[in-house]
């Protein structure tokens, strides 16, 4: 069950060291900072639901958690994975009245909740913050769109090769990691079944492309992973 904290003004400062603090006056950092409700989640708890009204914009202090979809027949789509330092649901804040995506906690973390009323508040007031937080939603609607192109055009091999690669260039930032999400998951993230993508991970491994081990792997080949990635 999630857990509010309520802190003073300069602990949550301290806390919460959002990325564009510094294009804030200070007057406009104690309005933000002022409305944050900092809240530890447990692992598999429902931080936003699917088509729940939205209120809040959230930045990860802490852990790792997944942004799903939720389809017709209990099928999900995993559309991304975040960690420390990342913003979640910015692509609500200019959008609809709605969440159209699920956020869970991956593992015990910590999340700055911040009111959309606020942002678009001090928005209104700082063009150079209006700038960037549009920034970020491009970069976000970018990123979705490259997601969404390898899921349709690529073939089972360069979809679990952006797999790996996404996990350790983007959300580890290392060649051996041990994969947070289970293989339904990590299926989910790929677009396939569970049993495909064990096979593939198997053939990688059997193939020597990766070490796999249970959950941790470990890249041998980075440059076949590319090459998959990038042809499919």
């Amino acid at each position: 069950m999630a857990d509010v904290i309520t802190i003073s003004f300069e602990k949550t400062f301290e806390k919460c060291k959002l990325p564009v603090n510094q294009l804030l006056t200070a007057e406009q950092q104690a309005i933000i900072m002022n409305s944050i409700n900092i809240v530890n989640y447990n692992r598999k708890d429902i931080i936003v639901k699917q088509y729940s009204a939205s209120s809040h914009v959230y930045y990860i202090i802490k852990g790792i958690i997944k942004v799903s979809s939720e389809q017709r027949k209990g099928k999900n789509l995993v559309m991304k994975i975040d960690t420390t330092g990342s913003f979640v649901g910015l692509i609500s804040l200019l959008g609809g009245d709605s969440y159209d995506f699920t956020v869970t906690a991956v593992e015990n973390c910590t999340l700055a909740q911040i009111p959309i009323t606020t942002l678009k508040s001090v928005m209104l007031q700082n063009a150079r913050f209006a700038l960037e937080i549009s920034q970020l939603i491009s970069r976000h609607g970018l990123f979705l769109i490259n997601r969404l192109a390898g899921l349709l055009y690529k073939q089972l091999p360069g979809r679990v090769a952006d797999l790996i690669l996404y996990f350790a260039d983007d959300i580890f930032c290392n060649n051996e990691f041990e994969f947070p999400v289970n293989r339904t998951e990590l299926a989910e993230l790929c677009g396939t079944t569970k049993e495909s993508l064990i096979r593939t991970l198997s053939e990688f491994n059997h193939d020597r492309i990766i070490e796999l081990e249970r959950n941790r792997i470990r890249i041998i080949s980075y440059d076949i992973l590319k090459t998959l990635s990038r042809f499919g």
